[in-house]
């Protein structure tokens, strides 16, 4: 008995299993069972397949009409023929036509910071080997800073559109209404996980759980060791947090993640499987063995840059290794591998000239608006389907990959989203010539987002930069990339209709980004699928100084800081509060003598004799969006907001 499917005998053959699958979406497929009398191969011009002919000829077999519903890979009969059939059937989906996807996003690490891209102090085989085995995206952009790249990244929207434009001050926060990545695949029949770095949220509802990952084991925050992760954490045997719950995991940060990614993609399934590995490597404090960084050190760098180097050769074993896997576990064929920096480098080189590290010859590190700090490497390989070696000098950025692996995959595109990124299919297996002119942003926004520049040059915010194929206009300076790709000469003067032309056109992205007033994206308290929910001094808008986030600052009597939360009451009732300057695993007197709670226009006070590791306050809440804000206070230390605020619904 013979399968045929769409007039194409059905065996082991990937030729066939295609057009099984290669007809458009909504025409009706036919199913049959013939006795071909055994029909081989039919690539290799050698057999004429009889049985298959005689069959087609008279009519001589069942036919059942059906519908394949190629994203779920589910066969909706239409008329019943033989079991024999379904199980036939059944067997032949069990294996996926879709690809596999990893997402690899390291943190920190430049494009000059790997040996294929001219680096003369890195040696990085395996990053290499990607290079030479990808599509090379070569005028690839993301953000300058790390939370705004993984927002775009994970939406395919800009993100100052979906809420996430800064790393702190509440404004990390990945607006829950947006749709992810994650949720993408997850919809559409993939197994999906999350190892590392999320940096969009902890609470519900933006922890990655809440957002599409069956899986997931990350620090919190920012880094592995800031403010919100448990005391004592240094990269080495830290305490993480699988599906929301602490565990404490022996081995170095990028071993952990890469091995919880192994075991995830070598889990037996019928599903294929979506891997998003954001690294808190290359991020500082720059912690490695000192097997890593001491060759870097006795070479003459200075200990930042010798353990960041060290960093960077530990990161480049594991994707070896991880190669490995996929080679054993035969899966390399059929994932589709992504590699990405989140901004310019942090530690390779000073982002001037004069500097003695490597930065590809552009101007500006992490955090710049000019080149340095946003267009960093990209690599793409999937072996069955893209030519290796192939470089793009097109203008593309992260926020392209959502609507390109909708395309790859065959996902189903979420409703009612409209993307700021593009497919690049048609780029990159298509012609350069269908690749439209088109204008990106950059920028760097503070907690309240402003167009126009303050008069003071130092200040933080806002800039940005207007990116075309031939021009980069930076904070108003104009620069020819073609040309000059230091960024040495502003040639605005020269230019002025180009400099209005582009001026222009970020006005009206700024006024369609921030079209609802930069409206804040707040906490929801008192939700059953969070309760009690946590606050810390880096989610704070700040009132008065700014935010902190390192643990060493906790104690630092000299900071007088203060800011509010916005939080949104999901449901009325009695809650507590419970205010403190240390957390709870590393507990120490706050030395205030008065606490203050406003939430709303509620306001509580408690005096307090100075010894207390934290103060509790109870009252009753209306559903709704509210400011919250407390004041620790005393003659000694001076005033401060509490850094730690528990809030639970009774």
């Amino acid at each position: 008995m013979q399968l045929i499917v769409n007039n194409i005998p059905f065996g082991d053959n990937d030729v066939n299993r295609a057009a099984m699958f290669s007809r458009p979406k909504g025409v009706r497929d036919e199913i049959c069972l013939a006795d071909t009398g055994g029909w081989k191969n039919p690539q290799n011009g050698q057999q004429k397949n009889q049985g298959h002919d005689r069959a087609l000829k008279n009519g001589s077999f069942d036919c059942m009409p059906v519908r394949i519903d190629r994203r779920e890979q589910k066969v909706v009969k239409h008329g019943f023929t033989s079991l024999v059939l379904l199980l036939t059937l059944s067997s032949v989906m069990v294996a996926e036509d879709r690809p596999n996807v990893i997402l690899i996003v390291t943190d920190d690490q430049g494009y000059g910071d790997m040996s294929c891209h001219g680096n003369p102090w890195l040696q990085t085989p395996n990053l290499d080997r990607l290079h030479a085995e990808s599509i090379r995206l070569e005028d690839y952009h993301v953000e300058p800073v790390c939370t705004p790249t993984r927002a775009a990244l994970m939406t395919g929207r800009y993100s100052s559109r979906v809420g996430a434009w800064a790393v702190t001050e509440g404004r990390q926060l990945l607006n829950p209404d947006e749709v992810t990545m994650a949720d993408v695949f997850s919809d559409s029949g993939y197994r999906t996980a999350m190892f590392g770095k999320w940096h969009l949220g902890d609470a519900w509802p933006y922890a990655p759980r809440f957002r599409g990952f069956q899986e997931v084991v990350r620090h919190l925050a920012g880094g592995i060791d800031e403010i919100g992760n448990p005391i004592g954490n240094d990269y080495f045997d830290d305490t993480y947090y699988r599906n929301g719950v602490p565990e404490q995991i022996e081995g170095y940060c990028t071993d952990v993640f890469f091995a919880e990614c192994q075991r995830f993609v070598t889990q037996p399934s019928d599903k294929p499987f979506f891997v998003y590995l954001p690294l808190n490597a290359m991020h500082g404090p720059h912690t490695v063995a000192e097997r890593y960084s001491g060759p870097f050190t006795a070479d003459g760098h200075g200990q930042v840059r010798a353990k960041f180097f060290g960093q960077i050769i530990n990161f480049d074993e594991n994707l070896g290794r991880l190669f490995e896997c996929l080679e054993t576990h035969k899966l390399t064929e059929d994932t589709i591998v992504i590699f990405m920096g989140d901004n310019g480098t942090a530690a390779g080189a000073g982002g001037r000239r004069s500097d003695v590290g490597f930065n590809a010859g552009m101007r500006g590190k992490k955090g710049s608006v000019y080149e340095g700090g946003h267009r960093v490497a990209c690599f793409v390989r999937w072996p069955t389907r893209l030519k290796a070696g192939y470089e793009t000098e097109q203008l593309t950025s992260c926020r392209d990959w959502l609507p390109t692996l909708i395309q790859w995959c065959d996902l189903a595109a979420p409703k009612d989203v409209s993307f700021d990124g593009q497919s690049l299919q048609p780029l990159i297996e298509g012609s350069i010539e269908s690749w439209p002119d088109r204008t990106l942003f950059v920028e760097r926004q503070g907690d309240h987002p402003k167009l126009e520049q303050s008069a003071d040059a130092r200040a933080r915010y806002p800039h940005y930069a207007v990116l075309t194929e031939r021009w980069r206009l930076v904070d108003g300076g104009l620069f020819n990339i073609v040309d000059d790709p230091a960024q040495e000469k502003n040639v605005a003067a020269n230019h002025a209709d180009v400099v209005r032309n582009l001026r222009s056109q970020y006005k009206r992205y700024f006024a369609d980004v921030f079209s609802s007033n930069a409206a804040y994206t707040r906490f929801r308290l008192g939700a059953a699928e969070e309760n009690p929910t946590l606050l810390t001094v880096r989610d704070w808008h700040p009132t008065e100084g700014n935010v902190i986030w390192k643990q060493e600052h906790l104690g630092d009597d000299t900071l007088d800081i203060n800011g509010f939360w916005a939080v949104n009451v999901v449901q009325a009732g009695r809650y507590s509060f419970r205010l403190s300057r240390f957390p709870d695993d590393a507990p120490q007197a706050m030395r205030a003598t008065r606490a203050i709670l406003r939430i709303g226009d509620q306001e509580l006070e408690r005096i307090l004799d100075g010894n207390e590791t934290s103060v509790t306050f109870e009252l009753d809440l209306p559903q709704g969006p509210g400011l919250l804000q407390s004041w620790l206070s005393d003659r000694e230390t001076g005033v401060r907001g509490a850094y730690f605020v528990q809030v639970e619904r009774q």
